[in-house]
């Protein structure tokens, strides 16, 4: 199995940014789809972004252009860095993996982390 665990969030004012990242491991670590989701209170589960084995990446429209997905492949760490945050973007915000970014994208869990909770005020 494969364990996602995310930290870095936190309360931010409007405006601000924030870096979530998300520790990857696990006996079998093979090339896989690594993307980040988000659940606010009272809303359906969205998928922000991902990263495929590849490199490419891909976000949700709407986030594109304030929303970066990246990898350090030294440290197996997932990163997401948020800037210009606003109130819409408190959610819990989760690490989530799967053998093909489709799957992320269909809503699968392969695999998931607990979640980091961003709150913006």
């Amino acid at each position: 199995d494969v364990q996602l665990v995310e930290s870095g969030g936190g309360a931010v004012q409007v405006g601000g940014s924030l870096r979530l990242a998300c520790s990857v491991s696990g006996e079998r670590l093979r090339p896989y789809c690594l993307g980040w989701a988000r659940q606010a209170s009272g809303k359906e589960r969205e998928v922000v972004a991902s990263l495929d084995t590849d490199g490419s990446t891909t976000y949700a429209e709407s986030l594109r252009g304030r929303f970066t997905i990246s990898k350090a492949d030294d440290k197996n760490t997932l990163y997401l860095q948020m800037t210009g945050l606003n109130l819409d973007d408190t959610a819990m915000y989760y690490c989530t993996g799967s053998l093909t970014c489709g799957r992320i994208w269909a809503g699968h869990r392969d695999f998931e982390g607990q979640g980091t909770q961003v709150t913006v005020s």
